[in-house]
């Protein structure tokens, strides 16, 4: 009997450090990838043609209230448009640069327990993780920057949701990773310029997320975009403020300045809040962790934050006080 090779993929989820929401607007940022949560796309050559239910596409309920919340967490159409948007992307990428796929047939699924509407980035790395499976299974090579452009194409083109390339060049290239999305190089070559950073500079960072807070992305992005096209001068200015915050913030890493890492997260956020309309539940999350002495701000759109704490003191103190907001606190392992 032939075992046919079992391709796996894996994903990351992603913390925006510094500088978004600028990424999709010819920003710069910084993020982090950590190894805390992940998905995971398994392909495996077979007879038909198949893509497998996951958790969240299966249509067994334990009841009519389970049923709502299923499709208020995950929609109408669960994570399978995800496997066949990104594969169509894939066939259509293949087919203009002239390379040739077999004419096998092959079974895939996925798996993530990356936390929903937190900001993290799951759908994206389910989309990566399914192109790297891709790539493996007929023998294609993408260069990381085109490969996060692909990724990105799934989500704007074929599903038509707002969305920048900072969560999936971050997921890409993993570990801390340093983006400058200037113009002149976006529109010469469709990509920025991106950096590896030593995931060693970061020090003394927690991440809090809590279920049903976040706002959905889609609807922040299309938002600020509106405003960003329309020359809202509030929006433009604010864009610049990112990219230098962005810049001071990998200064610091860089020349081992950590301790002032914390002031200018906290800077990140107080401009978006200074120009965004934010849920309250997500502005009361910040407040909590600087309440302690810890900095905050968003990892996304909301749902989950980011910050720096001083001492163990300190981590022990915020971890107890958002804890009685409903967040879980924990130290992310970078990847």
């Amino acid at each position: 009997m032939k075992f046919e090779k079992v391709i796996r993929a894996r994903t990351y989820a992603r913390a925006g450090l510094a500088g978004n929401p600028s990424d999709g607007f010819f920003g710069k940022t910084i993020s982090f990838t950590l190894r805390n949560f992940f998905a995971e796309v398994v392909l495996y050559r077979s007879e038909y043609f198949e893509l497998l239910s996951g958790p969240r596409d299966r249509p067994v309920y334990l009841g009519i209230n389970d049923m709502v919340k299923k499709i208020n967490d995950f929609g109408y159409y669960g994570g399978i448009r995800l496997l066949q948007a990104t594969i169509k992307s894939f066939q259509k990428y293949c087919e203009l640069n002239n390379i040739i796929l077999g004419r096998d047939n092959f079974s895939v699924r996925y798996f993530t327990n990356i936390p929903i509407h937190v900001g993290m980035a799951g759908s994206s790395a389910i989309i990566i993780s399914c192109l790297h499976s891709l790539m493996e299974f007929y023998d294609v090579k993408i260069s990381k920057p085109l490969i996060a452009k692909l990724a990105l194409s799934v989500e704007k083109e074929e599903l038509g949701i707002g969305a920048g390339l900072q969560d999936r060049v971050a997921q890409v290239y993993q570990g801390l990773t340093y983006m400058d999305f200037d113009r002149e190089l976006m529109e010469s070559q469709g990509y920025g310029y991106y950096e590896s950073l030593g995931p060693q500079l970061l020090k003394n960072i927690y991440l809090a997320y809590a279920s049903e807070r976040g706002e959905s992305s889609e609807l922040f992005h299309n938002d600020l975009r509106v405003r960003y096209q329309a020359g809202e001068t509030k929006v433009l200015e604010a864009m610049t403020q990112w990219a230098s915050i962005t810049d001071q913030v990998r200064s610091c890493l860089e020349g081992g300045q950590t301790q002032s890492i914390g002031k200018l997260l906290d800077a990140n956020f107080d401009l978006r809040k200074s120009i965004c309309n934010l849920h309250p539940d997500n502005i009361i999350m910040v407040e909590a962790a600087r309440s302690v002495g810890a900095s905050a701000k968003f990892t996304g759109s909301g749902g989950a934050i980011v910050g720096q704490y001083k001492d163990e003191k300190m981590f022990r103190a915020l971890s107890k006080t958002l804890s009685a907001l409903g967040l879980t606190t924990i130290k992310p392992e970078l990847i």
